[in-house]
């Protein structure tokens, strides 16, 4: 049997990796074909302010994408988009049949129902691009809000829209609506626990500080007696040594002026 020489080797085993490469190469655009427009957020608890970022993964039938129109659920009443060099953007504005109160007590009568991005210059289909907006989540959990989206492109469009019904899988759609299920609001009882230590340490700081205040207070008169104490002492001891000294001997006491005389 004839030996395979180390350079046949290595071409061989160069020409499997190159086969093996274009096939990985070919899955991957089969599963880049396959992806829809889909919605990612940061966050979905109840009440909360969340950012969703809407995935324009390819055209319509490797058409280059030109416009996504992003429709809200009936659940928002604004939303804010994010600036994307590569777009431009606007809000679609619309009157409410009758005016809707808030939660917090106030009405409006417009909502905003839809942002339009428009692409500066066709969004090659190999490419993808991601599209952002703020909005308020309601205070609903459980609740699944749908964002029905149009995709346009150079040659036809993609109406991302569809919803599925009780029992239905999603996954068996063919272009799904981006959708997101609210979460519960996330515990405030840390918020709250905080707030509530804060206060009782607050009373007992008080309490506390009264108690060093006070005793702040005896200490300083403590010292002021006991200085006064002193200074009546060290008072009554400069009196007494004047005395001392006006009783003294006056033949002691030297003659001004007079010279000292050695003792013998």
């Amino acid at each position: 049997m004839k030996k395979s020489s180390p350079l046949s080797l290595r071409r061989t085993l160069s020409a499997t990796a190159v086969a093996g490469g274009t096939a990985a190469l070919m899955l991957a655009g089969v599963t880049a074909a396959s992806a829809h427009v889909g919605v990612t957020p940061d966050k979905t608890d109840a009440n909360s302010y969340a950012l969703l970022t809407f995935g324009i993964p390819h055209g319509c039938d490797d058409s280059g994408t030109t416009k996504v129109t992003i429709t809200l659920p009936e659940e928002l009443n604004d939303a804010q988009p994010t600036v994307n060099p590569n777009w431009t953007v606007e809000k679609v504005v619309e009157q409410l049949p009758e005016p809707k109160k808030l939660a917090d007590g106030a009405t409006i009568t417009k909502r905003t129902s839809q942002i339009v991005y428009t692409a500066k210059a066709p969004l090659n289909p190999e490419l993808r691009d991601a599209l952002v907006l703020s909005v308020k989540l309601p205070d609903a959990a459980g609740t699944t809000l749908h964002f029905p989206t149009l995709q346009n492109c150079e040659q036809g469009q993609t109406d991302w829209s569809e919803i599925a019904k009780d029992g239905q899988d999603p996954h068996s759609l063919k272009a799904p609506a981006p959708s997101l299920t609210i979460t519960a609001a996330a515990a405030a009882a840390g918020h709250g626990s905080h707030a509530a230590a804060s206060t009782e340490t607050g009373t007992d700081t008080g309490q506390a500080s009264s108690v060093s205040d006070s005793t702040m207070d005896d200490g300083a008169q403590a010292r002021s007696w006991a200085g006064l104490v002193a200074g009546i002492g060290g008072f009554a001891l400069g009196g007494v040594a004047l005395m001392r000294g006006r009783t003294r001997n006056p033949a002691e006491a030297p003659v001004p002026g007079a010279a000292s005389v050695p003792k013998k």
